[in-house]
């Protein structure tokens, strides 16, 4: 009777996964596409059967719409990748390729959010203050990187600091047990806000913690990404953390309307206690991110801590993406915090965000700017690579000045079709003399740039369409700090246990993986 009901419920749980599963398909871009090409093709067969006496007049005015269309794609502002994709979806199926473009390119279903947004980032661009000492004596050293530091700060009040303590975590699990002890000594506010939720070892142990500083009075706040009701916490998650003290949110929960406010998830890593001490990077609340369960073999993610005056851009960044739905800021209230002054910390950090709902595309920018700057080195780790042409004309570019750009890929993907795409871009960038590696243990999840043993980025930006355009994103720019060693020391380890893709290796690639990149390369702007 036990085994029957141990079935039963194992059962249940993956009827219940697949039903997510199928809701969250339907509501991705993909699930759009192809909805709207089954539509058009029950359309077309309707209209043989019952226009037949009009179907010249039908095939004139489609092939009339098409190259207006066309015409129009041409003269857009659109990244000519992303151009290339529409033509195609519009070529091949005109009406509904149209209302496919309409409905991405429209507000419907974020007018409110965006215009919130906007509005937020409005009033508070002026919340943090440069320090003038800080950005001359920038200048002063090195006047291409206080370029990118007033780049950064017009962008969205990114201000940089001195004397800010780094410390770089090479493993998830070197992260949380850091961030436990860090937890610890909260006394007066924990901010969280992250993609992925899920229950286990890793969350129990951090809501633990939490649902005790709560009860001593600290204020708790947690805050996750609408996916996580469909993929790894239950509907009513919310609810059990007020229960425990914590104020809880959820961004953009998923329901059944189609929007494309959807488009826009909440993909950043943020923790802040008590505006002196955050962490961001790769690293989720979830099991996989410090190994204690496998999942697509070993799972290789990156972290840093910042302590010191540049927390304060993490706790502005929590914020404005916590007050979005709030008639009444604190602003002022956390960003008054003091935090400690590291005199011995060299360098400079930048925290910054990356907003998808402006057409400034920060995180892409600075990783270009980087490539655009390097004379000796570029050392890259991403999870995804799914690159706009620009992105992949700057890779290239550095590798035929001379740079050395070696890139740290998956050698385990998580997803099939993202890693059939990232294939497509190999034979190119070989080309050029850029050189791949691919993670034999597993999975990498990290995110890294680091350059000429002087620059580094860490953070959640991948190198893909969804990171750099959809999704809110978040980083730590770093010039001269003590930690760039470190991240340079991890690259270097990382690459010993990967094998090298070579030129040989991408024509011996498996003849389906090789098709479906082929096939998905067409829509890749699009996933």
């Amino acid at each position: 009777m036990q085994t029957e009901n141990q079935e039963e419920s194992m059962g249940l749980n993956l009827l219940k996964k697949g039903q997510k599963g199928i809701v969250y398909a339907v509501f991705s871009r993909l699930g759009i596409i192809l909805i709207l090409f089954i539509l058009q093709v029950m359309c077309m067969i309707g209209i043989f059967h019952w226009f037949e006496g009009f179907l010249p007049h039908i095939f004139g005015g489609t092939i009339l719409f098409t190259v207006i269309m066309v015409l129009y794609l041409l003269n857009s502002r659109m990244d000519p990748t992303a151009k290339i994709t529409w033509l195609t979806v519009i070529m091949l199926m005109p009406v509904f390729g149209a209302l496919l473009y309409w409905y991405t390119q429209s507000d419907v279903g974020h007018r409110a959010l965006k215009k919130r947004i906007n509005s937020l980032l409005d009033e508070t661009k002026n919340a943090l203050s440069q320090s003038e000492e800080v950005k001359k004596n920038l200048t002063k050293k090195a006047p291409q990187n206080a370029a990118l530091a007033c780049y950064l700060n017009k962008s969205g009040c990114h201000p940089v600091y001195d004397k800010t303590r780094v410390t770089y975590f090479p493993t998830g699990k070197e992260k949380w047990e850091e961030m436990l002890v860090q937890l610890e000594k909260a006394e007066h506010f924990i901010f969280l806000e992250y993609f992925i939720v899920d229950e286990g070892l890793m969350w129990g142990k951090v809501l633990e913690i939490l649902a005790r500083k709560a009860k001593e009075g600290v204020d708790v706040r947690v805050m996750y990404d609408g996916t996580c009701e469909f993929s790894t916490l239950p509907h009513d998650y919310p609810k059990r953390l007020r229960a425990l003290g914590i104020k809880c949110k959820i961004f953009s929960p998923l329901s059944p309307f189609v929007s494309t406010h959807y488009n826009y998830r909440d993909h950043r890593k943020i923790l802040v206690i008590d505006g002196h001490t955050a962490f961001t990077g790769g690293v989720n609340l979830a099991d996989e991110y410090i190994n204690h369960i496998e999942r697509y073999g070993h799972w290789k993610d990156v972290a840093v801590m910042l302590q010191g005056e540049a927390v304060k851009s993490f706790t502005l960044m929590f914020l404005q993406m916590w007050n979005i739905d709030e008639k009444t800021f604190e602003f002022e209230k956390f960003l008054s915090f003091p935090a400690p002054v590291y005199e011995q910390s060299a360098g400079y950090v930048i925290p910054y965000g990356d907003c998808p709902l402006d057409n400034d595309r920060v995180g892409e920018l600075v990783y270009m700017d980087i490539l655009n700057r390097a004379v000796k080195y570029v050392h890259i780790m991403s999870p995804y690579l799914i690159l706009d042409g620009e992105m992949e004309m700057a890779l290239k570019f550095a590798a035929e000045r001379g740079v050395d750009v070696t890139m740290i890929l998956p050698g385990i993907p998580d997803k099939a079709l993202p890693y059939a795409l990232a294939k497509t871009h190999y034979a190119s960038l070989l080309e050029s003399g850029i050189k791949i590696y691919e993670y034999t243990p597993g999975f990498v999840h990290a995110k890294v740039f680091v350059s000429d043993d002087r620059e580094a980025v860490v953070g959640t930006i991948n190198l893909d369409y969804r990171s750099l355009y959809h999704h809110f994103e978040c980083a730590t720019y770093m010039y001269k700090t003590d930690s760039i060693p470190d991240i340079e020391e991890d690259f270097e380890k990382t690459l010993k246990q990967c094998r090298q893709v070579t030129v040989e290796t991408v024509r011996k690639e498996k003849l389906s993986t090789k098709l479906l990149g082929f096939v998905l390369k067409v829509i890749a702007p699009l996933m």
